[in-house]
């Protein structure tokens, strides 16, 4: 397990490697590096000086040149400046990371607590007038685009009941946990409606597969009751597509919350990539981008291991 581990580890550093490289690329084919955005904002720097600046900045170098030296100054933890913030780019995201691992980690966990429930008794009695209202319920939550689902949960309950805040993070003076639980609530409603509508399908198609297996017979043959046959025989088997479906919606919704905090205006990764891109910011865009990446390659490496978990077959020892 440990050879497995550390291997997996090895190929994402490759991954992660490979990535920083072609978006490095793509942030520096953007028009506009930040000396030209200086020479436009003082028209006082002539052609010489703004050659002089990117010669001591290095943007007149190479590319695999310019990535190699960013490369070793990020190894030793030197991300650069925030063009926005005047910061370091680390700092920025620090700040930021907390409030999307909040948003992200709430959204999930209400997601699966209503998916995997839903999704099992659906498969229990396929065709069923149950069955039929979870299926639309679930059609219509990844159906719908976010950020029209954002806007309708604003108008509702911001707009027309005011029982909760349209946008941001917390009250400008504050508040306290209660505070901030009163921002959430709607970005975390989305979310969990979105999500939960793609986990619901996949739990329900995986259980009714899972129902007809010879084992799940034998099990009923030899007498265990219907809810542990249910909940830790069939759902337990069950979990292995569901989790490699689970590992990669958990990273897509690192990055993937970016319409959703855009519409409400939430100060996390996601609207801070965005606000990095437009504002030309390209330290702060690719470390950004970096992070998503290393959540997505964890993600996976940790539904690797749970399938070991959920089926004793599994093994990665050899």
């Amino acid at each position: 397990m440990l050879r497995f581990v550390a291997r997996r580890l090895v190929e994402s550093a490759i991954v992660l490697l490979a990535v920083s490289f072609v978006a490095y690329a793509l942030i520096g084919l953007m028009p506009g590096d930040p000396i030209d955005l200086m020479a436009q904002a003082d028209p006082t720097l002539t052609a010489a000086d703004v050659a002089r600046l990117k010669a001591l900045a290095g943007i007149d170098r190479p590319l695999l040149e310019r990535w190699a030296g960013w490369l070793a100054r990020a190894v030793r933890g030197d991300f650069g400046y925030s063009r926005l913030y005047a910061v370091p780019a680390i700092e920025v995201l620090g700040q930021r990371l907390v409030n999307t691992l909040l948003l992200m980690g709430t959204s999930f966990v209400l997601a699966l607590a209503i998916s995997l429930p839903a999704g099992v008794c659906a498969a229990v009695r396929p065709g069923s007038v149950l069955d039929r209202l979870v299926n639309l319920v679930a059609f219509a939550g990844f159906s719908i685009p976010a950020f029209w689902l954002g806007l309708l949960l604003i108008i509702l309950f911001a707009v027309e009941l005011g029982l909760l805040p349209a946008g941001g993070t917390q009250s400008v003076d504050g508040g306290g946990p209660l505070d901030r639980a009163r921002y959430l609530v709607l970005p975390v409603m989305t979310l969990t409606l979105l999500t939960a509508g793609v986990h619901v399908r996949f739990v329900r198609a995986a259980m009714i597969e899972t129902l007809r297996e010879p084992f799940v017979r034998t099990a009923r043959a030899m007498g265990i009751g219907r809810q542990r046959l249910l909940w830790r025989h069939a759902l337990r088997h069950a979990m292995l597509p569901v989790v490699t479906m689970m590992a990669l919606s958990f990273g897509g919704l690192f990055s993937g919350a970016l319409v959703v905090e855009t519409t409400f205006a939430y100060l996390g990764v996601g609207k801070l990539i965005y606000d990095a891109i437009l504002g030309n910011d390209f330290n702060l865009a690719l470390l950004a981008l970096l992070l998503a990446t290393v959540v997505t390659l964890l993600s996976n490496l940790a539904a690797d291991l749970a399938y070991v978990w959920l089926d004793p077959r599994i093994t990665y020892d050899r």
